[in-house]
């Protein structure tokens, strides 16, 4: 009847018109004659290419809606099909009818046209600005973004951004010395946080974030070197010794301190002596960048500072403590009224 979609006769003919055809079939066996009326017209396929160059924009009509995606039409008698995948830049896993309707016009791009099988694939999303190329132009690499935790996965968190695009920070990139699990559990669904773009691969449509790298990494420069004295929080108390945790609120770092460095008197050698929240101080003791291990010592702080006691007071008899040393002193530097 038409080259168009046709889903009911009488949208093309009622009873009593008088209408022009061609014969296009006769099976004498059947007594039946096949009749074409779209015959007599030409055929809007041919020098379909040429119409409709790869890249090129047009404005069709959503004439059908199936599962798999819509079909546009461009002209009558010719159809083209946006399929699922090519509908929305963000909206994945989504039916067509919730992105477009019946009727409906809309920009396509041309993606592809096979001329003998009369197909056309078409672009919805290609008509629309790449909200990741768009991102980049506005949020470069190294560039500081604010956005909603959506969701948190077992490779980190997700964060909503403009545009209805979503970037990851990677558990490795939460935090610089708690282990991904423990900074993980910071974080809720609906927290706003700030993070630093790592990344953006427009192909992969993936955004990279940190949120680590907004604050200086503790382990480079000078900020802390060997033998420093800091203090320190203890946040675990364990049988082999106390674990804590040093350095500013973005920045912190923790560590280690085993049993045999927890005094230089062996009978304080005991963790228990320590609850969760104590401060103390301790010395470095060692400093490993690749590894990102602090080595830390109550012992060697205390060694430490008898041996700059015994340098400044000097010793009396051998075997004389520290407090021996420091009562000298003290002894020696007090007045009567004092």
């Amino acid at each position: 009847m038409s080259w168009k979609r046709v889903n009911h006769p009488s949208q093309v003919l009622a009873v009593g018109d008088t209408v022009k055809v061609q014969i296009v079939k006769i099976n004498p066996d059947t007594q039946r004659i096949s009749l074409g009326m779209k015959q007599l017209q030409s055929d809007p396929w041919d020098g379909v290419e040429a119409k409709y160059p790869v890249g090129a924009k047009f404005t069709g009509r959503i004439t059908n809606i199936t599962d798999y995606g819509a079909f546009v039409e461009l002209e009558a008698g010719v159809e083209g099909l946006v399929h699922v995948s090519e509908m929305s830049w963000t909206k994945k896993n989504v039916h067509p009818g919730k992105i477009v309707s019946t009727s409906q016009e809309v920009d396509v791009v041309v993606l592809d046209v096979d001329p003998s099988k009369r197909r056309v694939s078409l672009g919805l999303k290609q008509a629309l600005a790449n909200p990741w190329d768009s991102f980049l132009e506005t949020h470069p690499v190294g560039s500081t973004v604010e956005g909603e935790v959506k969701n948190a996965t077992e490779f980190g968190l997700f964060i909503g951004l403009d545009n209805d695009i979503d970037g990851m920070v990677h558990l490795s990139d939460i935090d610089w010395s708690a282990s991904g699990e423990e900074a993980m559990a910071r974080y809720k669904k609906g927290d706003m946080v700030k993070a630093k773009v790592l990344d953006v691969d427009v192909e992969k449509e993936r955004i990279s974030l940190g949120i680590k790298q907004l604050g200086g990494d503790p382990m480079s420069g000078d900020t802390y070197r060997k033998n420093q004295t800091v203090t320190v929080t203890v946040t675990e108390v364990t049988t082999g010794g106390i674990e804590v945790r040093f350095g500013e609120d973005d920045a912190l770092m923790t560590a280690f301190i085993r049993k045999s460095d927890l005094s230089r008197d062996r009978q304080e050698q005991r963790p228990e002596r320590f609850a969760v929240g104590d401060r103390v101080d301790a010395q470095i003791t060692n400093i490993d960048k690749a590894a990102r291990r602090v080595s830390m010592s109550i012992k060697s702080l205390e060694m430490a500072e008898e041996k700059e006691a015994i340098e400044q007071f000097g010793s009396s008899d051998s075997g004389a403590s520290l407090g021996d040393i420091l009562g000298a002193a003290l002894r020696e530097r007090a007045t009567p009224k004092e």
